[in-house]
């Protein structure tokens, strides 16, 4: 497939930062196809946030000719300029909460539908790692996604096990497409297998993939 013409952000700020609900500064670079398919993708990072690897994917996502947009969880805390590999994420992952995460992620959907945006048809999410735990919550109606992908999604975090996806299940309607790698010594076979089921019990539609040599992260390596 040949690769569409994009428009890309200005690295000092243009075309960077959307404004959440909360009024904070949301670092969320969004390259742009000259000939767009009308389908968005909002790219949810691992637990280092906004990291360059998900800025150049964000690109190879707009030359498909899908409208993209990365967020970045650590704005409120750890401002809007890029950071470089000697950013250290941790403190600021302690920072974030539920609302303010799912606050960004309906802030970058909004942007990809609206006429200030892309004003793209289909809209979706694709998360990594724990941006992955993040598309699952996302996968509730009122985010109104297409569907959402996640690759490597933690399914626990930091002990918060009544924030885990299954126990929001009966709140989300999919349709669900969660890769896994079974060499992934962070998330089990069984709780991948727990998950399942529960989705199937609530009526989800929802796919999981398992590729069975591959570890944490196989998307990166």
């Amino acid at each position: 497939m040949k690769a569409a013409n994009v428009r890309q952000y200005d690295d000092a700020g243009a075309g960077r930062l959307l404004t959440s609900t909360d009024q904070a500064q949301l670092p969320a670079p969004r390259p742009t196809p000259e000939e767009s398919t009308r389908t968005g993708v909002v790219i949810l990072p691992d637990i280092r946030g906004l990291h360059l690897f998900y800025e150049q994917l964000a690109v190879r996502v707009a030359e498909q000719g899908h409208s993209a947009l990365a967020i970045d969880y650590f704005g409120r805390t750890a401002g809007t300029a890029p950071r470089d590999e000697s950013f250290q994420h941790m403190e600021h992952v302690l920072c974030v909460s539920r609302q303010t995460i799912d606050a960004d992620i309906l802030t970058g959907a909004s942007f990809l539908r609206s006429a200030k945006g892309p004003e793209c048809k289909t809209v979706i999410a694709l998360g990594f790692c724990f941006g992955g735990r993040q598309a699952f919550f996302a996968s509730a109606a009122r985010f109104g996604f297409t569907g959402v992908i996640a690759i490597t999604g933690a399914l626990g975090l930091l002990s918060q096990r009544r924030h885990r996806p299954a126990a929001t299940r009966r709140r989300t309607f999919g349709p669900i497409l969660g890769l896994f790698g079974g060499a992934d010594h962070g998330i089990s076979g069984k709780d991948v297998a727990a998950f399942d089921a529960a989705l199937t019990l609530n009526r989800v539609l929802h796919d999981f993939v398992i590729y069975p040599d591959a570890p944490h992260s196989f998307f990166r390596h």
